[in-house]
């Protein structure tokens, strides 16, 4: 009789806690609808922030990223969406590699600079047009001096028969002082004169970052829907109130009514009502 184990006690036990930490964790998919959900957000609220059309979001929180167009695409609208939602792009994408074997290879940056090599014929001096250009400097020095000694001859004459210049005469527009330059004006200020009292006014401008923008009248008609560049402002004007999404708040600055509002995050999508008076977030 043999004292030895079984080869059913030889067996390596399994990690069972690996499997049950991937079994918890989130699909990519589920991950940002959960995250969406929690931050209050609709599918349209987080198409009109990214510029992501609405199908696709659907299709990536059902973890279909066939409608993306490839990995590559699948990537840039999974950063995109998570940055919306305040999500860690870095897990969600590191996910995404290990689901479809890996980052995908870099193209071969050879054939982009393959028109470097291609040098334009050299050619020789254009003599013609610096003989034109000689002829042209001869004739404009001939004529400065004919013109100056004119001048000058005039002046020696009119000293000769003792004409003596005017007080105003003396003063040459050129010897007037100059006039300060005006101060730039103060955004502040320009902000507040263009409110009027009877409508209510929102001047939005994208300062640090690019921004995402949509804008709507009392009438839900859509005045503006697209990104803010940086540097770029939008003003709107409504007889009741203007609807506004900002998809990176925190980039912006925000006058409404002629007043600033500058108390948002970085990053932050933001759904705002204004009307007359004071700004009163909706």
């Amino acid at each position: 009789m043999s004292n030895g184990n079984s080869p059913e006690d030889e067996r390596p036990t399994e990690d069972v806690s690996d499997s049950v930490s991937e079994e918890a964790r989130p699909s990519i998919g589920r991950a940002l609808q959960q995250a969406r959900i929690a931050a209050g957000l609709t599918v349209d609220d987080i198409s009109s922030a990214t510029r992501v059309r609405i199908a696709i979001v659907h299709a990536i929180e059902a973890d279909d990223f066939t409608p993306c167009g490839g990995d590559v695409y699948a990537r840039g609208h999974i950063r995109t969406l998570a940055k919306a939602v305040r999500l860690d792009p870095a897990e969600l994408l590191a996910q995404f590699d290990a689901e479809h074997g890996g980052r995908p290879a870099p193209t071969p940056a050879a054939p982009l600079f393959e028109a470097e090599r291609i040098r334009p014929e050299r050619r020789g001096p254009n003599w013609t047009a610096a003989m034109v250009a000689a002829i042209v400097a001869v004739i404009g020095f001939v004529g400065f001096t004919f013109v100056k000694g004119g001048d000058d001859g005039g002046s020696e004459a009119s000293v000769a028969e003792g004409s003596q210049p005017s007080a105003g005469e003396s003063a040459s527009p050129s010897a007037k002082p100059k006039k300060p330059a005006d101060p730039k004006p103060d955004p502040t200020e320009s902000a507040i004169a263009a409110a009027p009292r009877d409508k209510v006014t929102v001047k939005i401008s994208a300062i640090d970052d690019p921004s995402w923008l949509s804008a709507k009248d009392h009438n839900g008609r859509l005045l503006f829907d697209g990104l803010l560049k940086q540097g770029d402002s939008k003003t709107f004007q409504d007889d009741e109130k203007v609807d506004l999404v900002l998809g990176n708040a925190g980039a912006v600055q925000l006058y409404v009514n002629g007043k600033k509002i500058d108390d948002f995050e970085p990053g932050s999508v933001q759904r705002l009502t204004y009307t007359k008076g004071d700004p009163q977030a909706g």
